[in-house]
């Protein structure tokens, strides 16, 4: 069943203590019972907040092995990290963040920010299906709407959208490296299940699909004046660039901009949520899943980026 709080006040009051974080996070991580991450064994016991192995003598927490890992920060404090992050319907920036919890630095917020988005795609997850459509846009770069040399710094990404009657469904994105037909199938076999209705434009690449298991239409701008032939993933595609733009700013490296596609996957699709407990739980469920991130694999091949020009808040002045 289910257990998760459903007010702010509630998550205040429930996780006031380390303990009680402790507790809830081991239901998270075994909610079947204790298993040993060597050996499988399923008896332990408390040794002060580790449980160690009855089988093989291995000593180990609810965070180890989880994006919580090693964090020196009271666990008190992620609980409210991932209400805040999960209550905001567009989403935080880390110097929302910071402000909000008082973190002492841009670094740790950015840092947390970015591990969180790594668990916020569920391993498995099911894949669209029934009417699809699907484009690719252009991300970031120097000025929208240009070709040739002002496409340089842009990231090429693949939108595709389910239909649920005249609305949107689920969406999946992601980045691709190129148009090749081979990339474009690929990339849909990993978002459509095979036997779904693809629609598309009138890119050669697309006639592919029926080899990758669709049935393919293809949607031509030839009806009457002003009508979208693709209005889901065109208006996705709309709603991705004003959020990057927005509460981002357009501040997104190219090494980081897979994650940032899986949080605006994450929110998109449950949009239409009335509880944001059940998202605090959610997201909470796939972060002790996630196996741990050190900073220098979070910043890849970007530095990290200054924070916005703006008040500081007191603890980082």
């Amino acid at each position: 069943m289910e257990d998760y709080p459903r007010t702010v006040l509630e998550l205040e009051t429930r996780f006031s203590d380390e303990a009680a974080c402790r507790q809830y996070l081991y239901a998270l991580r075994w909610p079947e019972g204790f298993r040993c991450p060597r050996c499988g064994g399923a008896k332990a016991w408390a040794v002060g907040p580790r449980y160690e192995c009855a089988a093989c003598g291995r000593q180990t927490s609810v965070t180890a092995g989880t994006i919580l890992q090693d964090t020196r920060t009271p666990l008190r404090v992620w609980f409210r990290a991932l209400w805040y992050v999960t209550s905001q319907k567009n989403g935080v920036s880390a110097l929302g963040l910071q402000r909000v919890l008082g973190l002492g630095s841009y670094e740790t917020a950015w840092a947390w920010l970015h591990k969180l988005r790594r668990a916020m795609v569920r391993p498995g997850r099911d894949r669209l299906s029934g009417l699809v459509e699907a484009d690719e846009i252009y991300v970031g770069g120097r000025r929208a709407g240009l070709r040739g040399r002002a496409l340089e710094g842009k990231s090429l990404v693949l939108v595709a959208a389910q239909a649920q009657g005249a609305a949107i469904g689920r969406i999946r994105l992601g980045r691709i490296p190129d148009f090749a037909g081979a990339t474009l199938g690929r990339t849909l076999q990993t978002f459509v299940e095979p036997g779904s209705v693809m629609q598309t434009d009138g890119l050669r690449a697309y006639r592919t699909l029926t080899e990758w298991g669709y049935v393919h239409e293809v949607v031509r701008d030839d009806a009457q004046t002003g009508d979208d032939p693709l209005p889901r993933v065109h208006r996705v595609a709309s709603l991705l660039k004003r959020w990057l733009l927005g509460t981002h700013q357009g501040a997104v490296h190219h090494s980081h901009l897979d994650y940032y596609l899986d949080e605006f996957t994450f929110r998109f699709n449950r949009r239409t949520s009335r509880s944001r407990g059940l998202l605090f739980y959610r997201l909470l469920q796939q972060a002790v899943a996630v196996d741990p991130v050190p900073l220098h694999q979070l910043r890849g091949d970007a530095a990290l980026p200054a924070p916005p020009p703006g008040p500081q808040p007191e603890s980082s002045r």
